[in-house]
């Protein structure tokens, strides 16, 4: 141990016991502030990649209209595809906490239009005079983000114009044999 210590003085560095318990105990020579800043640093650095979902909220009614609904349902869509969960909630009123089963119904509606994009995290559940299903996203935000990032452009295709056609200057060009046969009969 004291070869060891008079090694780190000489090298200007710090001996550092890497495994106590081990017989003999293991030693590293190396510069102590040095690593905790690297540590520090690569702690800062998985943080900052860390990406956390958000619980979104969707609100329906028991007798909702099929345009709100679809409405919703396309909103539900977009956070998921956008790596956030959904929390979906049925409010009752008055005699429609009476019939939790239509509500059920509802909501195991929306889970199955939702499925190619979700998965169903908790099932659906009465809590007081609410309703509450949370649907998962299939893919991770982080994932979302990866996508996103390696495609460029948001959403936008690339044409490619070497297979594109022609585009005809007048409206004879663009009609079938047929009715051209038609109109220069006439």
């Amino acid at each position: 141990m004291a070869d060891a210590l008079r090694l780190a003085e000489d090298a200007e560095l710090d001996l550092v016991e890497v495994a106590p318990n081990a017989k003999p105990p293991v030693c590293k020579l190396m510069d102590y502030g040095k690593y905790k800043y690297e540590a520090a640093v690569k702690a800062r650095e998985s943080r900052k990649k860390q990406v956390n979902a958000v619980l979104k909220e969707i609100r329906f009614r028991l007798k909702i209209d099929t345009h709100d609904y679809e409405t919703k349902v396309g909103h539900a869509r977009r956070f998921l595809t956008g790596g956030d969960k959904v929390k979906a909630m049925i409010q009752f009123r008055g005699r429609e906490q009476q019939r939790p089963e239509m509500g059920v119904r509802l909501l195991e509606r929306l889970a199955e239009e939702l499925q190619d994009v979700s998965s169903v995290e908790s099932r659906p559940r009465q809590d007081g005079r609410n309703m509450v299903m949370v649907l998962a996203p299939l893919r991770g935000k982080a994932e979302v983000r990866r996508g996103q990032s390696s495609g460029g452009r948001k959403g936008r295709e690339r044409i490619d114009t070497t297979q594109a056609q022609p585009v005809t200057n007048s409206l004879a060009d663009a009609m079938p044999a047929e009715l051209k046969a038609q109109a220069s009969a006439e």
